[in-house]
């Protein structure tokens, strides 16, 4: 089960407990917030980053692989009109290092994306998500 619980600071600022994590969501200043935190929107990409990300490092784990460095890019565009939501989003997977086993890391970013990361299918049931991979 998943829970969280939120307490309204004033303004638009909530500060969120989850599972004994703090954090804060605001607003920007423009939306009337104080920009003491992040969007929670901008949340949702992040907990996309997290559960393929988490995924793709525990499945090369199991694969050997080792010695590279990898960063996670999302992004995604918001519909006019209410409700804002996601039109569609765009995940960049980047992997650096030497002699890098290509097939592999592939495979595991494919498992992830179309098996294991229910952020992933989540958001996809909302809005088309693309991926892809670069090398460095």
């Amino acid at each position: 089960m998943a829970e969280s619980t939120g307490r309204w600071l004033g303004g638009m600022a909530f500060e969120i407990d989850q599972d004994g994590h703090s954090f804060i969501l605001d607003a920007s200043a423009d939306q009337g917030g104080a920009d003491t935190g992040p969007r929670p929107k901008a949340l949702l990409l992040s907990g996309l980053i997290g559960c393929t990300g988490m995924d793709v490092v525990a499945i090369l784990g199991r694969m050997r692989v080792e010695g590279y460095t990898f960063r996670l890019e999302a992004s995604a565009d918001l519909t006019d009109g209410y409700p804002v939501v996601f039109r569609s989003v765009r995940l960049r997977y980047v992997f650096g290092g030497n002699g890098l086993p290509r097939e592999k890391i592939e495979h595991a970013v494919a498992l992830s994306q179309e098996k294991y990361c229910g952020v992933s299918a989540m958001l996809r049931a909302a809005a088309p998500l693309e991926w892809e991979i670069a090398f460095e």
